[in-house]
């Protein structure tokens, strides 16, 4: 049996959860009997039934004496749903493939050891780097308790993110700006610094089509506003949404209440952060953001914000968009702004690189590789 077709197959269900499962990971699953893939499911929602329940749900009575190919090891602890170890071993299936280990260390090894205890047979490791990439970030997440963080900019090919007068719209073309949208919609929080807000006074929303998305509707990520003395105006549009999601301030503690009764709403919330030279302490921050469950962090602007997230080796991954525009001048507001490193060969380096072609815009992927710190300037 070619385990890989069918696992491919388990990769693609699982990505339908994206932007949907957090803080869980995307899995999907497919039970295979004879040659015939008799049952399908993903995890649709954090809360929700998982892959391997799905799929065996669908395949009924088919399951006895099947293949169940599943992205993740199954669980085998009670959350929010009973351990999927449970169905699994109720359903009759007599061989499990897994494409990974959960890599949670409280629960790693677990499901499978009671499958093989049980009479299962039990193959791992197929399509495994493509399982992890999947899920890297509920990956660093159960491992570290940080969030994974992207960083997203819109480019000339001189490396300017806007002109000399803060002009930035529209750098990338219509189907660049789509891409981000749907990375909006995949990750938990968005993250941009007051002076971004005072200059654009973005929305910071999910615009994408529902019919294209398996789940239905767009998610809107928790909006991070980085503001250490609250100089936003209270006017601005990241503090007047009426959808679920919230706006985070974060601000120097403490904060005073009549900053607070300034401010604060019903979706609107002061998050008090250490500081350091003047600026809040990202590396505080990040810890904090864990704890309040918040998994990926993608960073959008501006270039003082950029800039402090990679001098402070906090950045895991890179997308950039760069258009085929020249600013024809030095005095543009480029990606990175601060004090940047002496020496060539103290670079930060990406590692991993994707090209590709969007529309007439250059899409580059890259993840840092053995970041220094720099410090939080």
């Amino acid at each position: 049996m070619n385990h890989e077709v069918y696992m491919r197959r388990a990769l693609e269900l699982a990505e339908r959860g994206t932007g949907y499962t957090s803080p869980n990971p995307m899995v999907g699953a497919v039970v295979v009997k004879e040659g015939r893939i008799v049952g399908e499911g993903w995890h649709r929602a954090y809360g929700q039934a998982h892959a391997e329940v799905n799929a065996l749900a669908q395949a009924g009575e088919k399951a006895r004496g099947a293949t169940l190919y599943v992205t993740l090891e199954p669980c085998n602890h009670t959350g929010k749903t009973p351990p999927c170890t449970d169905a699994v071993l109720a359903s009759g299936i007599s061989h499990v493939v897994m494409a990974m280990k959960d890599p949670n260390p409280k629960v790693s090894g677990g499901g499978a050891q009671r499958l093989r205890a049980a009479g299962v047979q039990l193959t791992s490791g197929v399509l495994e780097d493509e399982a992890m990439r999947l899920n890297e970030v509920f990956v660093k997440y159960v491992t570290t308790g940080l969030p994974f963080v992207t960083v997203k900019i819109a480019a000339t090919l001189d490396g300017r993110i806007a002109t000399r007068t803060g002009d930035a719209r529209w750098i990338s073309s219509e189907a660049s700006r789509n891409i981000v949208h749907r990375m909006r919609h995949a990750c938990d929080a968005i993250l941009v610094g007051v002076d971004t807000v005072l200059r654009d006074n973005p929305m910071l929303t999910t615009r994408i089509d529902a019919d294209a998305l398996a789940g239905g509707q767009p998610k809107n990520p928790v909006r991070i506003v980085l503001d250490t003395h609250l100089r936003i105006d209270p006017s601005s549009n990241v503090l007047h949404h009426r959808d679920a999601s919230q706006t985070w301030l974060v601000a120097a503690e403490p904060v005073a209440a009549e900053d607070r009764k300034r401010l604060e709403r019903e979706n609107v919330r002061i998050i008090p952060c250490p500081i350091r030279q003047n600026r809040i302490d990202l590396h505080a921050l990040m810890p904090l953001l864990g704890e309040k469950r918040i998994t990926s962090l993608l960073i959008e602007g501006g270039s003082r914000i950029v800039g402090s997230f990679f001098r402070c080796a906090l950045v895991d991954k890179f997308v950039g968009f760069y258009a085929p525009k020249m600013l024809m001048g030095d005095d543009g507001v480029p990606v990175c702004s601060g004090r940047g490193v002496e020496q060539m060969a103290d670079c930060l380096k990406l590692r991993d690189i994707d090209v590709s072609r969007i529309d007439q815009d250059v899409m580059i992927i890259g993840y840092v590789e053995s970041p220094h710190v720099y410090g939080n300037r």
